[in-house]
């Protein structure tokens, strides 16, 4: 997929450079009480872009969503603690960041007249946020209509890692995919299952595999409504894995936990896979020749439910595959763990990721294409 790289945009020396990055990251209080980064990946991933810019004499103005503030000003929702850590990072530079786009209902509705103040007073458009492309959102739509545009370098490198996964991956291809929302999961895993040699499904979402094999789940969550899709997955000759033991919580009493089969009675929750099953997906994991994962295991930040997840990321590192984790869940998890640079590519996005493994194309990336015939 070409997309126009910064190399394509006129000159920008002396051009004010509209950047829109995907810089929502986690927010944390410190002991006075002031809300600081508490993870600046997101961060640190744009600052080539930004970097290539200002050494070209271009004036950056940055913007970004952070959260979820339904289109109206949210003082603990402000990117001020974003500001100041690009500001450690970068030091000083001819770079402006906007105040949180979502904001304002202009920004999720995609109203022109939106667009219109957004793009005043810029020359140049860059979209750096891939973890945002798959939102038909004003600032990632809007200003290739008017601006010249190209993609940035982080959003360049996830298209181009993922276009590998799917066109030129080496054999085996292994997915891994946990977290949960199995209906909202089904789209892709029906996409997976027809690139994959083999397909591993653990976190919540194995509870409705599972019960769709006909096992019983106890007190685990099952999505009724994608049971029968499910059941036709896995009746469909393709090869998914699915747990083979779990680590289960009491529902009653929370501290009782025990490992058992597939099969949960009633009033016992499962909260991981099991160590049989984290062996069975490290071993496909080291087998493989390229490896995705997305989405945890268990619930690994409680350190009971850590195992599994803790198994994979392990693996994922020691893997001589071309490893690629995709989703916040699970990069957080490689972090936590000590991994992150132990794999060939951590993604910065999560929906991003899927939807295009899913449908191979996204609205940010279709906006910039649409540029690319007027490049000079």
């Amino acid at each position: 997929m070409r997309l126009p790289a910064l190399e394509d945009l006129p000159e920008v020396a002396g051009r004010s450079v509209l950047v829109r990055a995907d810089l929502n990251v986690p927010l944390v209080e410190d002991a006075s009480g002031r809300l600081t980064v508490a993870d600046d990946f997101r961060l640190r991933a744009t600052l080539p872009t930004v970097q290539w810019l200002i050494e070209r004499g271009a004036r950056v103005t940055l913007c970004t969503h952070l959260g979820r503030p339904a289109g109206r000003p949210d003082p603990r929702l402000s990117v001020a603690p974003v500001r100041d850590r690009l500001r450690e990072l970068l030091g000083d530079g001819p770079v402006e960041v906007l105040e949180n786009l979502r904001f304002d209902p202009g920004e999720e509705a995609n109203d022109p007249a939106f667009v219109a103040r957004l793009v005043a007073g810029h020359d140049l458009y860059v979209n750096d946020a891939f973890g945002a492309a798959h939102r038909a959102h004003a600032s990632i739509v809007g200003p290739p209509a008017t601006l010249p545009s190209a993609a940035g370098r982080l959003l360049a490198r996830e298209v181009a890692v993922l276009a590998r996964l799917v066109e030129r991956a080496e054999p085996p291809l292994v997915a891994v995919v946990g977290g949960a929302k199995a209906k909202e999961k089904l789209p892709l895993l029906r996409a997976l299952l027809d690139q994959v040699d083999t397909l591993a499904v653990g976190g919540a979402l194995c509870f409705t595999f599972l019960r769709a094999a006909g096992r019983e789940v106890g007190d685990s969550p099952v999505e009724e409504d994608a049971l029968e899709e499910c059941r036709a997955l896995l009746e469909s000759g393709r090869r998914i894995e699915l747990p083979v033991d779990l680590v289960a919580q009491r529902s009653d009493r929370p501290e009782e936990l025990a490992t058992s089969g597939p099969d949960l009675p009633s009033g016992w929750r499962g909260m991981d896979i099991g160590e049989r099953t984290g062996e069975r997906f490290a071993t496909l994991i080291e087998s493989a020749g390229t490896v995705l994962w997305n989405g945890p295991l268990g619930a690994y930040e409680d350190p009971r439910f850590a195992a599994g997840t803790r198994l994979v990321a392990e693996a994922m590192a020691a893997s001589p595959a071309f490893t690629v984790v995709g989703g916040g869940d699970s990069a957080a998890a490689m972090a936590a763990f000590g991994l992150a640079d132990r794999v060939d590519h951590l993604s910065s996005g999560g929906g991003a990721t899927l939807e295009l493994l899913e449908k191979g194309d996204l609205p940010g990336l279709a906006a910039l294409r649409r540029w690319a015939p007027l490049r000079r």
